[in-house]
This record gives C-alpha cells, sequence and structure tokens, in this order.
C-alpha cells in the first residue's frame, strides 16, 4: 500500500487533499485511479486508509476510511549527530538512519571535516536530504518523518545536548581499547521515551579537543565493538543495537 506524508492543515476526518510531487506519483507514476486506495500520515503521527476520489493534474482528494493504530516508531527518541562526510556519504546515513528509526539528524561541522556546507546552497541541500528522509520513511511505511537540521558547531552541539537524557560518543579510540560496556549499560538504563543524541565523527573521527569538550558536557564514550566502522556504517550500528534491545529482546 503506497504512503503519503500530508501537511497536517490537509487533513480533516472526513477528506484528504494531496499537493505537490505527490500527485505526479500518484497519477503518472503509480497510474491511480479513483477508487484506489492510499494510507496518508500527517505530520503528527497518524494514518488512515484513504480512497482516492479525485484526481487532477494539482492535487488528490481521498476519502478517510479507517484510521489506523500503527506503532512504527522507535520506543526511544534517536537524534544522530554526524560529522560531516565526504560525497554522499550523509544521504547514506539519512537514507538509512531514517529506515531504523532515527528522530532527527544533525549534521556536524567537525575540525576533521573535510567537506564544508556551502551556506549559500544550504536551503537546496536541505530540501534534497529532506525528500530523502520523506522517500525513506514512506518506503519503511514509517508515520512520521525525521526532522534534519542544518550544521551544527561544537557549541551549539553541546547547548542542544541539554534536553538529552542520554547522550553518547562513538569513538573509534574507546573501541582500540576494547571498551564494550558503555552502550550496553546506556540502554539497560534507559526508559521508553527517553531522548538519545550519539555523535558520529567524519572520516578521520573526532579530535581529542571534540571528544573533551563533549565529556565535559555529560557525554560518555563509547566503543562499537572490535571492529573499526566507516562513518557512515556507525550510525546504522547503534541503531540496530537499540532496535534490538528496545523492540526484539
Amino acid at each position: 500500500m503506497q504512503r503519503y506524508f500530508i501537511p497536517e492543515t490537509n487533513i480533516t476526518d472526513n477528506q484528504v487533499t494531496i499537493e505537490g510531487e505527490d500527485v505526479k506519483h500518484i497519477s503518472r507514476v503509480m497510474r491511480m485511479t479513483t477508487g484506489d486506495h492510499i494510507i496518508c500520515c500527517s505530520e503528527e503521527g497518524r494514518s488512515a486508509l484513504c480512497r482516492i476520489t479525485q484526481i487532477e493534474s494539482e492535487f488528490v482528494l481521498a476519502i478517510p476510511e479507517q484510521w489506523l493504530d500503527e506503532k512504527k516508531k522507535l520506543p526511544v527518541h534517536v537524534t544522530i549527530v554526524q560529522g560531516m562526510p565526504k560525497g554522499d556519504k550523509l544521504e547514506t546515513v539519512i537514507q538509512k538512519g531514517t529506515e531504523l528509526g532515527a528522530d532527527t539528524f544533525v549534521p556536524f561541522k567537525a575540525e576533521r571535516s573535510v567537506v564544508k556546507w556551502d551556506q549559500e546552497k544550504s536551503s537546496k541541500k536541505l530540501q534534497r536530504l529532506r525528500k530523502i528522509a520523506k522517500e525513506a520513511a514512506e518506503q519503511s511505511h514509517r508515520t512520521t518523518i525525521p526532522s534534519i537540521e542544518e550544521p551544527y558547531s561544537i557549541t551549539s552541539l553541546i547547548e542542544k545536548s541539554k534536553s538529552y537524557e542520554h547522550k553518547l560518543i562513538a569513538y573509534e579510540e574507546e573501541a582500540k581499547a576494547g571498551e564494550s560496556a558503555a552502550l550496553v549499560q546506556t540502554l539497560h538504563e534507559a526508559n521508553v521515551n527517553d531522548r538519545f543524541m550519539i555523535v558520529f565523527g567524519p572520516e578521520g573521527g573526532l579530535s581529542d579537543k571534540e571528544v573533551d569538550l563533549l565529556k565535559e558536557a555529560g557525554f560518555t564514550s563509547c566503543g562499537l565493538g572490535p571492529r573499526i566502522l566507516r562513518t557512515e556504517t556507525a550510525a546504522m550500528y547503534v541503531l540496530a543495537a537499540i532496535s534490538y534491545h528496545f523492540e526484539l529482546n
């Protein structure tokens, strides 16, 4: 069943109005017609089985036939702080991280990030990343789309972290030293609906200065097993561990 995310203002108990790129997807890509069914999700995480009643060039109308009780969110809120990586690795982190249940992605302007965020192209870049997150959320049948924020400095990151119950640094030096308990212990101490913030360095890792500043702000550094992971793999490892602990264990 094809899934679409709809602005809250376009959803009522009696009608859903679909606009923008999704109109073309419904009419031209999926070649749907009136009477076909889709699932529409609101910004608040509500979802409904809807029947299409009208297809026009600028909009599609549908009637909610059944409000669904879908439990697709991770039981905890996870923010992935990703040191700015090279190439399209950030897109990979957002796509796969969305599938694995992350709620927020924060690009981080780390000292060792080779790629610099072009402020003049910021709006276009964010638009692309948010589109990737939306499509990944639809594909994985999520009821919400994760938020993607503009890049943070170390100072703004520490300020943002104050509202989180659990703060971790994925630090390769801990892995090299054999540390294997911090992530497990944090998961055992966490409660449903707690907020996690996990920081991952770019290809060159986090600097000693960054790690020290984060630790002073209450972060705990942890290893992710005996193997050294690529920057675009580390977040997937942690999200899978969180899912296993809260959803499968």
